[in-house]
């Protein structure tokens, strides 16, 4: 079982920006390297939807609400994958969680509150 772990939600006002940060429990680099790694978000009512994602040949892509204002990127020292989200808009505002993709399946974490609001 893979212990996928987020962190860095919080409050912050339109214009503002929060860093994400997604781990796995354990692991060592070489099996940290070989993941896929995505950030989805959903607020209430609506579905899960992709954000980001990097895979393990350092592919990202973007979904088309968040392009120029959100980075995903890959830490191997840190072993580490961050979403950098910037110009935050209150319909960024959602429960934003980390999918880790690998050999085992997709393991999901908790997830972590984002909400943008003045």
């Amino acid at each position: 079982q893979v212990q996928v772990v987020e962190s860095g939600g919080g409050l912050v006002q339109p214009g503002g920006s929060l860093r994400l940060s997604c781990t796995v429990a354990r692991v060592i680099l070489s099996v940290f390297t070989s993941y896929d790694w995505a950030w989805y978000h959903q607020a209430p009512g609506k579905e899960r939807e992709l954000v980001a994602q990097i895979t393990n040949g350092k592919s990202i892509e973007y979904s088309d609400s968040v392009k120029g204002r959100f980075t995903i990127s890959r830490d191997n020292a840190r072993k580490v994958v961050r979403l950098q989200m910037n110009s935050l808009k209150p319909d960024d505002t959602a429960v934003y969680y980390c999918a880790v993709t690998g050999r085992h399946g997709a393991s999901w974490g908790q997830g972590t509150q984002v909400t943008v609001s003045s």
